[in-house]
C-alpha cells in the first residue's frame, strides 16, 4: 500500500473533571487526509484546503509528528501529505491533534504498523506541542484510541482507554471565534488551594467509576470544575447562560472543550440531546455570533481508513 486516505475525527479534551487528563472522540466532525509514500525521503506537506495553515513540515503539527515518528523508525522512503481541514484552528475541538494523530496514523499504515496506537501518542504529542506550547495527550489520545480515555502520565507516556456507556451523547457548540490554546493556557492559576484539588480528584474519580457503571446520576455528579473553568468562562461568550440552558434541557454536564471557545454538554440519548442543541441554539442566536452546534455519540473507533 502506497496511499492511505483517513478521517481524522475532532475531539473534545478535560472534561471538565480531568482537566489535561481526560478525552473523548467524536464522530461527525473531523478532517480528511491524504498520505502517500514517496521515492525520495523526508516529509512533504503537498496540499492544506479548509484553512490558512503553513505548509513548512517544521512549522505544522502534523510535519512535526510526522517527523518525530521517523526518527524513532527511519525508512528510506518519504512521506507527501494533503489536509483538508474541517476542524476550525482556534476553536477547542482538537484541530491540531487531529492533524498531528492523523499524520502518525497514516504513515504508521504505510509502514506496516511498526507501532501501536497507544505508541504513537508520543509523536503526536509532539505535533501538539509546537501547537500550545506544551506537550499534551488528552486530544491525540482519543483520537489515535477511540472512545474516552484517561492520561495517567505522558513522560513515560500511559494511557487508559475507559469504558463508554451505549447512550452517552454529546452535544458540541462551536461559536465562530478563535481562541488560542497558548493564550488560554496563560490565564490558569499555577497554584491551587488544598481544598479545590480535593474536590477536583474526588470527582474525576467518581466519574471514571461513573463509566464503568454506567452510572448516569453519578456522571452528572462528577462533572465539575473547581480549576480551570472558573477562569476560562470568562473568555467565552455567554458562558453561564449556556450551561444554565443545557442543565435545564436535561444535560448531566455541561463544560468548555479543550481550552474553548467551543463548549459541550453530556446526555443520555439522542432525544435528550436535540432538546439540549435546541436550548443552547437559542441563547447562542440571541448574541449575533456565528455557529456550529453538533451531536455526536462517543466515537470508539478513532481514526477511520476511507476508501479513495
Amino acid at each position: 500500500m502506497d496511499q492511505i486516505k483517513i478521517f481524522a475525527p475532532a475531539s473534545v479534551a478535560n472534561v471538565s473533571c480531568g482537566f489535561d487528563v481526560l478525552g473523548f472522540c467524536l464522530d461527525p466532525i473531523g478532517d480528511e487526509m491524504v498520505i502517500r509514500k514517496i521515492n525520495s525521503s523526508g516529509v512533504k506537506i503537498t496540499k492544506i484546503e479548509g484553512q490558512n495553515l503553513p505548509l513548512d513540515v517544521k512549522k505544522n503539527v502534523a510535519g512535526v509528528a510526522a517527523e518525530a515518528l521517523l526518527k524513532a523508525h527511519p525508512t528510506s522512503s518519504g512521506f507527501e501529505i494533503e489536509i483538508y481541514k474541517n476542524i476550525k484552528a482556534g476553536s477547542g475541538i482538537g484541530s491540531s491533534a487531529a492533524s498531528a494523530a492523523g499524520a502518525v496514523f497514516g504513515i504508521n499504515e504505510l509502514l506496516g504498523k511498526p507501532f501501536s496506537a497507544h505508541e504513537l501518542i508520543a509523536f503526536a504529542m509532539e505535533g501538539e506541542g509546537l501547537a500550545s506550547g506544551s506537550a499534551h495527550a488528552d486530544n491525540v489520545a482519543p483520537v489515535l484510541m477511540g472512545g474516552i480515555t484517561l492520561v495517567r502520565s505522558i513522560n513515560p507516556v500511559d494511557v487508559i482507554q475507559l469504558p463508554t456507556p451505549k447512550a452517552l451523547t454529546a452535544v458540541i457548540l462551536h461559536p465562530k471565534i478563535e481562541l488560542k490554546t497558548m493564550h488560554a493556557r496563560e490565564i490558569i492559576k499555577k497554584n491551587v488551594t488544598m481544598e479545590k484539588a480535593i474536590k477536583q480528584w474526588g470527582n474525576l474519580g467518581a466519574f471514571v467509576a461513573a463509566l464503568f457503571y454506567e452510572d448516569y446520576d453519578l456522571i452528572s455528579r462528577s462533572l465539575k470544575d473547581e480549576i480551570v473553568e472558573p477562569m476560562r468562562s470568562l473568555l467565552i461568550p455567554e458562558f453561564d447562560s449556556l450551561k444554565k440552558a443545557s442543565i435545564e434541557a436535561g444535560a448531566l454536564g455541561f463544560g468548555i472543550s479543550g481550552s474553548g471557545p467551543s463548549v459541550y454538554a453530556l446526555t443520555k440519548g439522542i432525544d435528550s440531546a436535540q432538546k439540549i442543541s435546541t436550548a443552547i441554539n437559542e441563547v447562542i442566536s440571541s448574541i449575533g455570533i456565528d455557529f456550529e452546534i453538533h451531536i455526536s455519540k462517543i466515537n470508539e473507533q478513532g481514526i477511520k481508513i476511507l476508501t479513495n
